[in-house]
């Protein structure tokens, strides 16, 4: 199903027989491996041999090592070396501090450090608010893990998140211009978890949890907001829930259908899941069904944490047991933030006319797109290589450009349902199809709207 991306990119150096074929056949052999090439590179030339970098995409790393040893069996080829462009790009890390200020001489480091500094502390220290205006607070985020719940790795750990903490600093940087710094916590205890982050608050002026696990995610964030004056945004939840909102918006425009009168079945019951139904129940749908790993949430379950104990109060009207495929028949949406490959085209075939299909487990969703497309209208998934992909980077920059602009000290379900909207409205009337439902994560339009938006909501 998945085509060779980026995320699997590698440079292999060989050298080769400088015959006319030469090209041709190291070419096609990596072809025949599956190889997608983006280069090809003469880096030396000589009478008994050329020297060649040839830079491809594969889908994993043993699909890369199929791929060099397709193109050693040629006659007369010696791989000399293979390069992961994906580790390059991380040796080191993939952000840095940079000042702001030059030092030139002793005048600039007498305003910008001792004495000059030690009038701007007096300042703060007389009135607390002015931190926001006169430090790093006024632009700075704080992106804090414990490394229990890494993309789809799992609990990895504090030092093993580091790299997705760093590229999530890299994102806001890149799109909205908030300077974010990673806070990999060597704990997962919740109350450590709390202390800590209250402890070093004072230097941001907002919160972005990531990649902590289900529940201990839930009461992490509201104890959060209550003993902090800046916005904490756990963005597993939020993000993936604006971006679900603002696109199911505009799929039904595409299908001609009402949220009132939608059956929804969202298929995972854990932090994305649940702030997911959270959000779309402020927009009033007709019914909701919350599918986890033990079937269908409903009251009489003997298995219901707080959290689906909510989702139970609060979801499936009539009562309804059974397994996903059971929540599937008659739905006119399916969102799934859960695991691979759980149904096939038939479950979706059971749905609802014009049905909307939502798989979003990443990197390989409930259902193969392309058999999700034999009976549903629209179809997105988290990935790159599909239309509509749903991704969380639509959201983030913008929101925390908003919230920051706005010197926020809370964030509200208004601010996250402005969000969504902004980013449905960048994809105007002429645009908008069953392939084009949310904008590209380049458009540079995005974050702005977002920005606006959630400062404008947040205005008191």
């Amino acid at each position: 199903m998945p085509v060779p991306g980026p995320g699997y990119s590698i440079t292999v150096r060989v050298e080769a027989p400088p015959s006319a074929s030469a090209a041709g056949d190291l070419t096609g052999a990596a072809g025949r491996a599956g190889a997608v090439i983006t280069a090809f590179d003469v880096v030396e030339s000589h009478s008994d041999r050329i020297v060649v970098d040839i830079t491809a995409n594969a889908h994993s790393a043993d699909h890369a090592e199929e791929i060099t040893a397709a193109l050693e069996e040629l006659p007369g080829v010696n791989v000399r070396k293979v390069s992961d462009r994906t580790f390059l790009i991380h040796l080191g890390g993939k952000i840095e501090i940079a000042s702001k200020v030059q030092l030139r001489n002793r005048d600039d480091l007498s305003r910008a450090y001792t004495p000059g500094v030690a009038r701007i502390s007096q300042a703060i220290a007389k009135n607390p608010a002015d931190a926001r205006r006169l430090t790093i607070k006024r632009n700075t985020v704080a992106v804090v893990t414990d490394g229990s719940a890494v993309l789809g790795l799992g609990n990895i750990g504090p030092a093993a998140a580091l790299p997705v903490m760093e590229g999530k600093a890299a994102l806001f940087k890149k799109f909205a211009g908030v300077d974010a710094w990673p806070v990999c916590l060597d704990t997962q205890d919740t109350e450590e978890i709390i202390r800590t982050v209250q402890l070093i608050a004072p230097v941001y002026g907002g919160i972005n949890l990531e990649d902590i696990a289900a529940p201990r995610c839930f009461e992490i964030e509201a104890r959060l907001r209550e003993l902090l004056d800046i916005p904490v945004f756990h963005d597993d939840q939020h993000g993936t829930a604006i971006v679900v909102v603002g696109a199911l918006r505009n799929a039904l425009r595409v299908v001609g259908k009402n949220l009132a009168d939608c059956k929804i079945v969202v298929c995972g019951a854990g932090a994305a899941g649940s702030a997911i139904i959270r959000l779309l129940l402020q927009k009033g749908p007709g019914d909701i069904l919350a599918v986890d790993v033990n079937g269908i949430v409903h009251p009489d379950r003997d298995d219901l944490d707080p959290n689906l104990t909510w989702l139970a109060q609060n979801t499936n009207r009539n009562l309804v047991s059974g397994k996903v495929t059971d929540a599937m028949v008659d739905a006119d949406v399916f969102i799934g933030v859960s695991a691979p490959n759980l149904f096939g085209a038939d479950a979706v075939a059971t749905m609802a006319k014009d049905a909307i299909v939502f798989a979003l487990a990443n990197p390989d969703p409930e259902i193969d797109p392309l058999e999700a497309q034999k009976h549903a209208a629209v179809v997105a998934t988290g990935r790159s290589d599909y239309p509509n992909q749903i991704n969380n980077v639509l959201a983030f920059p913008g929101v925390f450009r908003g919230l920051l602009d706005a010197q926020a000290r809370g964030i509200t379900d208004t601010m996250l349902l402005a969000a969504a909207d902004a980013i449905a409205d960048v994809v105007d009337g002429d645009r908008i199809n069953a392939s084009f439902i949310v904008p590209s994560v380049f458009d540079s339009a995005v974050a702005p709207a977002v920005a606006e938006a959630v400062a404008r909501a947040a205005a008191p």
